[in-house]
């Protein structure tokens, strides 16, 4: 029987390009899919097929924005930031990061019960960090993805989320989770009495979503903490999640026939904003003998491509990947899982 699936996706292009290849899949087999994802998307999940009920995570600005251009500008303001060491920005960077998502989710919470009760979904589905009670009190059954970095799901024998710390060396984790327990307790404690205030249940201790009935997370085995961090019956690892929705693409005349090496660079929408990097990568990389197909991201006219690179604001990944030869990515998951696939 076909059921009606609601996406609620992060306003980033990792999270909604991974909902968009699972709905893709769904649409694809006869069911309806729909799309509650901020309202800034609006347009382009419909040229997909998908149908589009979308929300304000804030008051709508004066000027239209481009997809997701809220994270955009605020990577590119905050970059600064991500020069310090991880346990610093802590308070600096995620906490803020953390109190903007958590601003979103109770500024649309009137919105999406509306979109609840209009769509009628038999399953809701979130791609996202931050829980928005009106998916967890829907009465329908509620499906958690985590598309952004396999150490979300926490465990004692793997390192803190966001440290950036070695797998293999336990030095500073007990320390960085102190931090991070000071700087997000009262946070989080804000956060979930009004979580439990919309009805829905108290959050796990310093977690800002709950576990869903199913529980997917998109990773590579080869890469994956399976045996340092063994997950309970509703969690299911999914290898690689590649949506078949991008347009072609073909290489320029001449540039596959030079001498070289061809490889792919992308720093996903949100790591390119951060331009002083872009150049600083881009200029090292132009010393070099191989041949570049760079995904410039949002903030693509602030810096210009060296003689021996070709690329643009949006590329087509997922048709570009086939042909190159190797991949510098930041680990973002849309771009390992579909590395890894191919």
């Amino acid at each position: 029987m076909p059921l009606t699936v609601l996406f609620l996706p992060e306003s980033a292009y990792g999270p909604t390009n991974n909902c968009i290849g699972i709905g893709d899949v769904l649409r694809r087999r006869g069911h309806r899919v729909v799309f509650a994802a901020e309202a800034s998307w609006a347009g382009k999940l419909t040229a997909l097929g998908f149908e589009e009920d979308l929300v304000h995570l804030a008051p709508e600005p004066d000027t239209p924005q481009d997809a997701g251009q809220f994270w955009k500008d605020f990577i590119r303001d905050t970059a600064p930031e991500f020069r310090k060491p991880t346990i610093e920005q802590l308070d600096t960077w995620v906490k803020p990061v953390w109190q903007e998502l958590i601003d979103g989710a109770k500024f649309c919470q009137p919105t999406l019960t509306e979109i609840i009760a209009r769509v009628r979904p038999d399953v809701i589905v979130e791609d996202n960090v931050v829980a928005f009670p009106a998916l967890n009190t829907a009465g329908v059954p509620f499906v958690r993805i985590v598309s952004c970095n396999p150490l979300e799901v926490k465990g004692p024998d793997i390192a803190p989320v966001f440290s950036g710390y070695a797998a293999d060396d336990r030095t500073g984790w007990e320390e960085f989770r102190a931090e991070y327990d000071r700087t997000h307790r009262a946070m989080w404690a804000e956060f979930n009495a009004w979580v439990v205030e919309q009805g829905a249940p108290a959050l796990p201790d310093l977690e800002f979503i709950h576990e869903g009935e199913l529980n997917l997370y998109v990773y590579p085995s080869a890469l994956d903490y399976t045996s340092a961090r063994p997950l309970g019956d509703t969690w299911q690892r999914l290898e690689s999640s590649v949506r078949e929705t991008d347009s072609g693409f073909s290489l320029p005349a001449g540039f596959s026939s030079t001498a070289g090496k061809i490889i792919y660079f992308s720093l996903g929408s949100l790591g390119s904003a951060d331009v002083e990097l872009m150049r600083r990568v881009i200029a090292a990389l132009a010393e070099t003998e191989h041949k570049y197909i760079v995904s410039k991201g949002p903030l693509h006219a602030e810096f210009e491509l060296a003689d021996n690179m070709i690329g643009a604001e949006f590329l087509p990944q997922t048709s570009i990947l086939p042909l190159v030869d190797l991949v510098i990515t930041h680990g973002g998951n849309n771009t390992t899982c579909t590395s890894a696939s191919r």
